[in-house]
C-alpha cells in the first residue's frame, strides 16, 4: 500500500489543534496572528496544543511581517524556550531586501534547532531565485520540506514551477518533500497527485467560516477523503 498524503492543517489553538485531528490532519503548523501571515505563537499556546494532540506540531519561526529575520538573538531565544517545551519540528525562512535567501540568518536559526526538522515556508515564493535558493540550502540540517504555492500569487498561477520542481527530485536542492499550500483547492490535489506531489498544507480551507472561526473537521475529513482518493 502507497504511504498516503500529508495533511497539515494550519492551527491558531487547541480547539483548531483538536478539530483537526479528529478530521484527519496529520500534522499541524502552529501560528499566531493570521493578519500578518503567521507569526511565532506563545510558547503557553505550544505548550496547551502539545499536551491535547497526538499529532506532529511545527512552529512557526517569524517574528514580524514580511520575510526579513529582525532580531536573531530573540529568534534563537524563542527556539530554545520551544525546545524546553518540548517542539521538535518548526517553520522557518528568511530573504534579504533584493529577495536572496538570508543564509547567515537561516544558519543561525538552525544552528539553534540542533537538528530539528523543518519546513521553509513560502518564503521561497517571494525569492528572486528559486532555484538559486533551493541550490543554496542543500544539505542544510534538518530541512526537510518546502512549504510553497509555485508562485507568490498562489497555486493557480504556480502549477507549472510546481509541477517542474517535482519532476526534479533527487536532484541536489530538490530532494525535499514539497508541501503545496497557498490557494490550494481541492480541485488542485489531483493533478499534484498525478506528479507526485504528496504533501498539502490548508488554512483558510479548513474554516469556512473565515479566520475569525474554527478549525471544522467536515472540512478537514472532506481534504483527507479527497488526499485518500476516497472522495
Amino acid at each position: 500500500m502507497s504511504k498516503r498524503a500529508v495533511l497539515e492543517v494550519i492551527a491558531l489553538g487547541v480547539e483548531d489543534a483538536v478539530a483537526a485531528q479528529a478530521g484527519g490532519a496529520d500534522r499541524l503548523e502552529l501560528v499566531t496572528d493570521m493578519a500578518a501571515d503567521g507569526l511565532t505563537p506563545p510558547v503557553e499556546t505550544f505548550a496547551a496544543i502539545r499536551a491535547a494532540v497526538g499529532i506532529d506540531l511545527r512552529v512557526m519561526l517569524r517574528l514580524a511581517d514580511g520575510f526579513a529575520a529582525g532580531d536573531l538573538d530573540r529568534l534563537v531565544r524563542t527556539v530554545r524556550e520551544m525546545r524546553g517545551a518540548g517542539a521538535d519540528e518548526f517553520v522557518l525562512g528568511f530573504l534579504d531586501a533584493d529577495g536572496g535567501l538570508d543564509l547567515a540568518a537561516v544558519e543561525r536559526v538552525v544552528g539553534a534547532l540542533d537538528g530539528c526538522r523543518w519546513t521553509f515556508h513560502r518564503a521561497i515564493d517571494r525569492s528572486a531565485d528559486r532555484d538559486a535558493l533551493r541550490k543554496q540550502l542543500d544539505g542544510m540540517p534538518g530541512l526537510d520540506t518546502y512549504l510553497t504555492a509555485g508562485s507568490a500569487a498562489g497555486v493557480d498561477d504556480g502549477l507549472p514551477t510546481l509541477l517542474a520542481e517535482a519532476a526534479r527530485g533527487g536532484e541536489p536542492g530538490y530532494e525535499q518533500r514539497i508541501l503545496v499550500g497557498g490557494g490550494l483547492r481541492l480541485d488542485h490535489v489531483p493533478g499534484l497527485l498525478a506528479a507526485g506531489i504528496d504533501a498539502f498544507h490548508i488554512g483558510g480551507a479548513a474554516r469556512p467560516g473565515g479566520w475569525d472561526g474554527p478549525v471544522s473537521v467536515e472540512a478537514v475529513a472532506q481534504w483527507r477523503a479527497v488526499l485518500d482518493g476516497e472522495a
